[in-house]
C-alpha cells in the first residue's frame, strides 16, 4: 500500500474511533450526573449535574432525546433521594415532562415538602392527565397542600374542575374554601359563576370579601372571553350588593366595559 492510501485509511479509523467514542462519553457523563444526583444535596456543587441540565436543553431539538432524558428523571423521582434532588428533578421535568412523567409526580402531590415543586412541573404540562392528576390529589390532601393545589387547577382554568372546585366553598377550612372561590373566579366559566354567585349569598363573614372578589374576578374572565351579557349581569349584581366600596367601583367600570361606554 502506498503512503498515501495508508494516510487516508488511517484518517478513517481515526473518525470513526472518534465518531463511536463521543455518544459513549456523553452517556457516560450522564450517568455520572444522574449518580450524583441521587446524593445531591442543598449546598452542594451544582457543576456535577451539568450533564443533566445539557441533555434537557438538547431534548427540546429532539423527540427521542426529550423521551429518555424524562424516562431518567421519573424514574430517579421515584427513588429514595434528598429533598434537594427531588426538587431538582421537579424543575427540570416542568421543561420536559409529558403524561409519562404525570404518575411519578403525582404521588408527590400529598408530600408537604415536596408537593410545590410537584405542582411547579404540573402547572406546566399542557397534558390533560397532569391536570386529572391534581384534581384526584384534592381527596387526599388538607390544609396548605390542597389550598396550592386549588390554586394550581385555577391558575391551569381547569374547566373540569368546577365542579370539585364547587364543593369546596363549603369546606370547614377557610384558607381552602377561599382558595377555591379564586379559583373559580379565575376559571371564570358560567358554571363557575354560578357557583360563586350561590356563594356570595351564603359565604359566612370572614370568606364575604372573598366571595366577592372571586365574582368580579369571573365577571372579568367572562368580560374578556367575549361573554359580555354573563358579564354584565355579574357587575350589575356586585354594584347593587352589599360589598366593598372598591368592588362596586370596579363593578361599576365593568358594567361600562360590558356595554361599550368610555
Amino acid at each position: 500500500m502506498n503512503p498515501g492510501n495508508r494516510m487516508i485509511g488511517g484518517l478513517l479509523i481515526a473518525a470513526l474511533f472518534l465518531g463511536g467514542a463521543m455518544p459513549l462519553c456523553a452517556d457516560e457523563a450522564l450517568d455520572k450526573a444522574f449518580d450524583a444526583l441521587k446524593t445531591y444535596d442543598w449546598g452542594d456543587n451544582r457543576e456535577a449535574l451539568k450533564p443533566i441540565d445539557d441533555a434537557v436543553v438538547a431534548a427540546g431539538k429532539d423527540a427521542e432525546a426529550a423521551k429518555a432524558i424524562e424516562a431518567k428523571l421519573s424514574a430517579v423521582l421515584g427513588e429514595d433521594i434528598p429533598q434537594a434532588a427531588k426538587d431538582f428533578v421537579c424543575r427540570k421535568l416542568s421543561l420536559v415532562g409529558t403524561a409519562t412523567s404525570v404518575p411519578a409526580l403525582a404521588k408527590l402531590l400529598p408530600d408537604e415538602k415536596l408537593s410545590h415543586m410537584a405542582r411547579y412541573a404540573l402547572e406546566r404540562m399542557p397534558c390533560d392527565e397532569a391536570l386529572q392528576a391534581m384534581r384526584e390529589a384534592l381527596g387526599n390532601t388538607s390544609g396548605l397542600v390542597k389550598v396550592g393545589i386549588v390554586n394550581s387547577l385555577g391558575a391551569r382554568r381547569d374547566k373540569a374542575a368546577v365542579d370539585e372546585l364547587s364543593k369546596l366553598l363549603a369546606d370547614s377550612d377557610k384558607q381552602v374554601a377561599a382558595a377555591a372561590a379564586a379559583a373559580l373566579g379565575s376559571i371564570g366559566t358560567v358554571e363557575a359563576a354560578k357557583s360563586l354567585e350561590g356563594f356570595l349569598g351564603s359565604a359566612p363573614e370572614p370568606l364575604k370579601n372573598d366571595a366577592a372578589h372571586a365574582y368580579l374576578l369571573c365577571a372579568d374572565r367572562l368580560l374578556a372571553d367575549g361573554n359580555r351579557m354573563q358579564a354584565l349581569l355579574i357587575y350589575r349584581a356586585l354594584a347593587a350588593a352589599d360589598v366593598p366600596r372598591h368592588i362596586k367601583v370596579a363593578a361599576t367600570r365593568g358594567m361600562l366595559s360590558a356595554t361599550g361606554k368610555q
